[in-house]
């Protein structure tokens, strides 16, 4: 009878003993060390948000200047083909930005 519970005793305990390895595993998996020490350090996690926050804004800030200035360089190839109604839009357009830019350097 002893050794019964004996050995019942063991499987219960490395049944324990599996199922803390697999919480162990989890855990680092999801990397739940980190999150603490960001929650127990309220002040990186204020500046690492901050850090984030000015990278995606430079980030956006590169990515519209890129896309306009491409197309406003495809605008202006299109006006200078002459395209009959097109053409005069397209040159409005480019001479609306040209002077918008021309008055922003009088600023400086």
């Amino acid at each position: 009878m002893k050794d019964q519970a004996n050995e019942s005793d063991r499987h219960m305990l490395y049944e324990m003993n599996e199922r803390i390895k697999k919480v162990a595993a989890q855990m680092e998996r999801v990397q739940i060390s980190d999150y603490i020490q960001l929650m127990n350090h309220p002040w990186r996690l204020v500046f690492n948000n901050l850090l984030g926050g000015l990278a995606r804004g430079v980030g956006i800030a590169i990515g519209v200047t890129l896309f306009t200035s491409t197309i406003i360089y495809v605008l202006q190839l299109l006006g200078a083909l002459n395209l009959p109604i097109i053409g005069d839009y397209i040159a409005k357009v480019v001479e609306v930005v040209q002077s918008e830019m021309d008055s922003h350097k009088a600023y400086r």
